[in-house]
């Protein structure tokens, strides 16, 4: 049988919670579907070390801060924790282990199926990241099969690779991390070249107290789509790699970090780097990033390289679609817990909005305010 809902969102994590609180304080019905089985599991499952880049005062959702001291930094099962406690909090009525298959279209609604049933709904909002899909270079099938191969998203902790030497390709914020954690125990080699770094210390008082606002200042009010500068800022952003926040070239060299040029293939089986080396590691991490991961959005919304054309989260062209977590959807913060409650309140203004418009006598008075940012955002 197929079950109608008013409002259904597609993922679990910090955006599709924070469109569920918009929408309970608005009255509205929903679900959450989320292929995870545990809220928070998206924290959980990643490598053991991970610690947050913001204080925890710039950590938690609306309605709800982040409990405890807010200058400290806390750990990724904390996170995970925190967003099982929030939607308990807030009754959200999230479904566990909800896989989405296929989100279509039949007449005027919307036809979301997953491995155990199909819902219809009216509104659809997809509550995810960009990043969705490993990616791996397709030379790494050629490495011998003696060297165990994980992608970043994998990796748990140094306890789970094999004896000997590792090697990780790719100088992000995760293969500066994760080299970090490796070369307490392994001899560990690190590919790539870094796009430049934070210079201050995150954890130090400056760094606590004055940058993390001044970031937030910047990342959320002036990088966005109601600036000039946002908007001339934004196709630049979408393609280029984060500076190093917490770790510092001169960390990886005191850790014994070895860095080498780029991997460019494989020799002899073994990992080569455009200079020519090959490296006798027994190991690869590949913190090479990932890739959308839309595919089973059967509808024509996707652009190049499989990326959701929307304007500030609304899909003009699919009326009733939506989308929140994704990179610079409106603002530079919009992919982190520090923007992504802003973004799901416009969103929810605007379903409203389009709801009062079908159904008169509906309230849809907080929709100006959206109203004039996707205006902005057009222009």
């Amino acid at each position: 049988m197929t079950e109608h809902i008013e409002t259904v969102i597609i993922g679990g994590g910090q955006a599709g919670l924070s469109v569920g609180y918009h929408l309970a304080r608005r009255g509205r019905p929903f679900v959450i579907l989320d292929a995870n089985g545990r809220v928070g599991d998206s924290w959980r499952n990643r490598w053991d070390s991970l610690v947050l880049f913001t204080p925890a005062r710039a950590d938690g959702l609306d309605g709800m801060p982040f409990p405890g001291p807010g200058d400290r930094y806390i750990t990724k099962d904390q996170m995970a924790d925190y967003l099982e406690s929030y939607a308990r909090r807030f009754e959200l009525p999230v479904r566990g282990g909800a896989r989405v298959r296929r989100l279509s279209r039949s007449g005027q609604r919307f036809l979301v199926e997953t491995d155990g049933s199909t819902l219809e709904a009216d509104n659809v909002v997809v509550a995810m990241a960009n990043y969705q899909k490993p990616w791996i270079p397709p030379f790494a099938g050629d490495l011998d099969p003696e060297i165990l191969q994980v992608h970043a998203g994998e990796y748990r902790s140094p306890a789970s690779l094999r004896e000997g030497p590792v090697l990780l390709v790719g100088v992000g914020n995760s293969g500066a991390d994760i080299a970090i954690d490796v070369a307490r125990s392994h001899s560990t080699f690190l590919a790539g070249r870094e796009t430049g770094h934070v210079p201050l210390r995150i954890e130090g008082f400056v760094g606590r107290h004055v940058m993390s606002r001044l970031i937030r200042l910047v990342l959320h009010h002036v990088l966005s789509l109601g600036t000039p500068i946002g908007r001339r800022a934004r196709p630049r952003m979408l393609h280029r790699a984060a500076p190093l926040i917490r770790v510092k070239p001169r960390d990886l060299a005191d850790a014994g970090v070895v860095r080498v040029p780029r991997i460019a293939g494989v020799r002899n089986g073994l990992p080569a780097t455009e200079d020519g080396q090959t490296l006798d590691v027994a190991n690869v991490i590949w913190c090479t990033g990932f890739r959308p991961g839309f595919t089973w959005i059967d509808l024509p919304v996707l652009g190049d390289g499989q990326e959701p054309m929307h304007e500030a989260g609304v899909v003009p062209d699919v009326p009733g679609l939506y989308f929140v977590g994704l990179q610079f959807l409106y603002a530079m913060s919009s992919a982190t817990i520090t923007g992504v409650g802003r973004d799901a309140r416009r969103v929810v203004d605007h379903i409203l909005s389009t709801r009062s418009r079908r159904e008169p006598g509906v309230d849809g008075a907080p929709a100006a305010s959206a109203t004039r940012e996707l205006d902005a955002a057009r222009s």
